[in-house]
């Protein structure tokens, strides 16, 4: 994964507060996984985003978040145990439209009974202003919703994936 000194166009703010980041999630997942781990999981959730971001400002906290759900699905999958919830993986090319909406609409219909994520396999810088608009008028707020790239152990963790539209694209 990348390491602090292969990414010299990030500005030395935003690799604080990665630093900041992993710090906080080494004491979270302290007895689950290792600094390094930690390490490798923020700084390379940061880099696939900045892929495709056209605004950085807020790179540290989607990359936080990112990382985050990779770390949670990292556990689900290494679980023996049956987990009370299903895992269910919604992806399309731009994780901006279909997907969203998907994972939006199971989420607020199964009422915190199934654990939802999306991805994309080339994802956008943002979900489409139209989704949030249609989701909104069915009182359906995903306001802190990101594209996400599909990464392989959001796909180990998941009980479901669902696959919309994406055609050869998709590597699963």
């Amino acid at each position: 994964g990348p390491e602090r000194s292969e990414m010299p166009n990030t500005p030395e703010s935003q690799l604080k507060l990665l630093n900041r980041v992993v710090e906080d999630l080494a004491k979270k997942y302290e007895d689950k996984f290792s600094v390094e781990t930690i390490e490798r999981y923020v700084f390379e959730s940061y880099t696939a985003l900045a892929r495709t971001a056209k605004i950085r400002t807020h790179l540290p906290l989607l990359a936080e978040h990112f990382a985050t759900d990779r770390l949670e699905a990292l556990i689900h999958a290494g679980d023996k145990i049956e987990d009370a919830y299903p895992q269910v993986l919604f992806v399309c090319e731009r994780n901006a439209g279909r997907s969203q909406i998907a994972s939006a609409l199971l989420k607020h219909y199964a009422g915190g009974e199934v654990h939802v994520r999306s991805a994309g396999t080339l994802p956008d810088s943002e979900v489409h202003p139209v989704v949030l608009d249609v989701l909104a008028e069915r009182g359906i707020d995903i306001g802190g919703a990101f594209p996400k790239p599909l990464t392989d152990d959001v796909v180990r963790a998941s009980d479901y994936v669902i696959t919309m539209g994406c055609d050869d694209v998709c590597p699963i």
